[in-house]
């Protein structure tokens, strides 16, 4: 223990000497907090929509003024031609028109029913089918609206079909206010944590290589194991260091809910960066220059960022994608904080995911040391 507290001291000495270092660690990682935060956002607003009104009626000027009224669309322009709404696709003008045929109101009125026109540019499916679902919302809306409004109570639609006797009433668990935030935030402190473990403890090992001093240290008396834990260590802590200090600005500055035990967040964020540095270690042992462990690191990163589901469900992927996210620790350790901070999920809830990612670690840090052991001889 002596000897792993005097290669701590050199490790943080080190750390915070150099003026690099300290503003990666500790500047960093909470900028792209608050940014990745308010820039990952699912709601898709300012959609741009232009409207082709052939009827000119007070129903479809009323559909119009709801659309008007929503904050998802930003109406761009109202014409007469349906080659407009296609240019206006075209030339990226507009999102999606939407076109109301002629005699739309007196279809509806007559014979209860009327049809709409909605086309979308779907290069970006994900932007087309929400902002589908928003225009038919608002349709639905509107819809519900004529059948209260102009129903033969009034004497103004003497064909409406009366609404459904089946009443839906809907709540919303865990995030009652369907705040992004409350999702996207503590999905984004296990990516900057993860960030933080892999690639400055990869990089720091490799650092010894390309200055020389790893030669000096083997013919030391200092063990293998302690070289390691002194390495690895005190990026395990600052890291744990960043996890709380990004709980407490998620709380401050996003109202983020912390429903469950901290002392379980941390608990797993524990075994967890021991896998994360086990990595590091890892592609330390085979790379020879800090460029080198950084791309490396930054190509694994990238693919287990994707499909961890901090992004898009894990179940809306293909069979084999959702086979591979069984060996993708930043996939576990995301759904174990929402777990915890929004469920307010327990132990029995996570176990599975701890003793899966402790397995990991024990693997990861077992050939990461054999490794090295081999390289270092």
């Amino acid at each position: 223990m002596r000897t792993i507290f005097f290669i701590l001291q050199k490790e943080f000495r080190q750390i915070f000497r150099h003026r690099t270092m300290l503003p990666i660690l500790f500047v960093l990682p909470f900028i792209q907090l608050l940014i990745l935060s308010n820039a990952a956002d699912y709601e898709i607003k300012n959609i741009s929509l232009l409207i082709i009104d052939l009827d000119h009626s007070s129903f479809s000027r009323r559909l119009i003024g709801k659309f008007q009224a929503s904050d998802h669309f930003e109406l761009v322009g109202i014409s007469a031609s349906e080659k407009a709404g296609y240019r206006a696709l075209e030339k990226d003008d507009a999102d999606l028109f939407l076109q109301f045929p002629q005699r739309f109101e007196r279809d509806l009125l007559k014979e209860n029913k009327a049809s709409l026109q909605l086309t979308i540019n779907a290069i970006n499916g994900n932007k087309a089918g929400l902002a589908s679902a928003y225009a038919n919302a608002i349709i639905r809306d509107f819809r519900a609206g004529i059948l209260v409004k102009d129903s033969p109570a009034n004497n103004q639609m003497s064909s409406a079909v009366p609404a459904s006797g089946i009443d839906i009433l809907h709540s919303n668990w865990f995030n009652p206010d369907l705040n992004y935030f409350n999702f996207m935030v503590p999905g984004i402190l296990v990516l900057l944590v993860t960030m933080v473990g892999m690639f400055l403890s990869g990089m720091n090992i490799v650092k010894e290589k390309e200055i020389g001093t790893i030669e000096q240290i083997n013919v030391t008396p200092i063990r293998k194991h302690h070289f390691v834990i002194g390495k690895l260590l005190p990026f395990w802590i600052i890291a744990l260091v960043e996890l709380a200090i990004g709980l407490v600005l998620g709380k401050l500055v996003f109202h983020i809910p912390i429903v469950g035990s901290v002392g379980l967040v941390f608990g797993f964020a524990a075994i967890y960066l021991a896998l994360v540095l086990g990595m590091g270690l890892f592609i330390s042992t085979f790379t020879d220059t800090q460029q080198q462990a950084m791309f490396l690191a930054w190509f694994f990163l990238v693919i287990f960022v994707l499909m961890s589901g901090l992004f898009t469900p894990i179940e809306s992927m293909p069979v084999w994608a959702q086979n591979l996210t069984k060996f993708n620790p930043i996939a576990y350790f995301v759904e174990v904080i929402r777990m915890v901070m929004l469920k307010g999920s327990g132990w029995f809830d996570i176990q599975w995911h701890f003793w899966k990612v402790a397995a990991m670690a024990l693997g990861i840090n077992f050939l990461a040391i054999l490794n090295y052991r081999k390289r270092a001889a």
